[in-house]
């Protein structure tokens, strides 16, 4: 064990790792002795005096041992060989429940609270319990409706930084995630992963209502609202409800008024970016969508889709007064004017 440099006894309490178990056991009897040495600063007690000097060194401010790798500092030598366990690689300190180990003590402590299912933070507001006192903390900024971050761009604002810089990569169109199967860039590596499920055909995810599966867990929740029909997100302006809150984002936009999408060739404005999109066509001149029977091009996939209808010879669309049909719904509207009267 010597010649192999491995220390794998580490006392619970300070975190200093031993060869032997022996020496382990000794190490603890030395920790459990009596505490005279008490700090007048905190009242922490110690069991000897050279322990109440090397803890002292936290209220004076000094970090004397200092890190030849990264210039980091610390309080006390201890500290510092920790710390170096980083530069080199090795991480002592293991979870005997899954075998994942750690640069520190404090990381596999909190780590450790996982397997042991406690939840001992629980929020005053909605009662909901958290493995962590930082998660509560997170937690108890949506109860308290601050949103603090606001974007710059378009005025949106956020709970957390987070959640402001996830945001901001809408406006900065950057997508530094490639597919390696088609090209398509995403802008965040989380789409990337999802999007290469789509390239190996499998869609583990299936309805139990009508089996239609899915590639992703979310797309499954969504497609169910159909069945059962519910729709969570409700409007507080008109009580207009949805199944999906982007819906319900979306249809906002209309009750502030706002068209926040602007043409950059005309400066016309749009409620929606996908509007936007679909009017710079117009500009770009391009007409991707081309008719197998008579090679017209189309500039979106909907006219010409209008458009085969035509040479299908159908006329989907009935009048109720005398059945007549037609191969579009603006023809019948046209049509219906006779039966009321309205010839203008």
């Amino acid at each position: 064990m010597i010649h192999s440099g491995k220390k794998p006894f580490t006392c619970t309490e300070c975190g200093k790792c031993f060869t032997w178990s022996s020496d382990l056991k000794r190490h603890q009897i030395r920790q459990s002795e009596k505490k005279h040495f008490i700090c007048i600063e905190c009242n922490k007690s110690f069991p000897r005096s050279s322990c109440l000097k090397i803890h002292q060194l936290t209220h004076s401010g000094r970090k004397s041992f200092t890190c030849t790798d990264c210039g980091k500092s610390f309080t006390q030598s201890s500290y510092l060989k920790i710390h170096q366990l980083i530069h080199n690689g090795e991480k002592c300190f293991i979870c005997t429940e899954c075998g994942k180990s750690f640069f520190e003590l404090v990381q596999l402590t909190r780590h450790q609270m996982i397997h042991s299912g406690k939840k001992p933070f629980t929020c005053t507001e909605c009662g909901k319990r958290f493995t962590w006192s930082s998660q509560l903390k997170r937690h108890q900024i949506i109860h308290s409706g601050n949103k603090p971050f606001t974007c710059t761009e378009c005025g949106r604002s956020f709970t957390w930084p987070s959640q402001l810089k996830w945001h901001q990569m809408i406006h900065s169109e950057n997508k530094p995630f490639t597919c390696d199967e088609c090209g398509k860039n995403f802008r965040w590596s989380s789409q990337l992963k999802m999007h290469q499920i789509t390239h190996t055909g499998k869609k583990p995810f299936i309805c139990t209502q009508c089996n239609k599966s899915f590639t992703r867990s979310s797309y499954l929740k969504i497609h169910q609202r159909f069945h059962n029909g519910k729709k969570p997100f409700m409007c507080t302006e008109c009580n207009k409800s949805f199944s999906w809150s982007t819906d319900l984002q979306r249809h906002n936009i209309i009750h502030s008024g706002k068209k926040p999408f602007s043409c950059t060739e005309c400066g016309k404005s749009f409620l929606q970016r996908a509007h936007l999109k679909r009017h710079q066509i117009i500009h770009s001149g391009k007409k991707p969508f081309t008719c197998t029977e008579c090679n017209k091009s189309f500039s979106w996939s909907s006219d010409l889709q209008r458009h085969k209808i035509i040479h299908s010879r159908k006329n989907p669309f009935k009048c109720s007064e005398c059945n007549a049909s037609f191969t579009g719904s603006s023809y019948l509207k046209i049509h219906q004017k006779i039966h009321s009267g309205k010839t203008d």
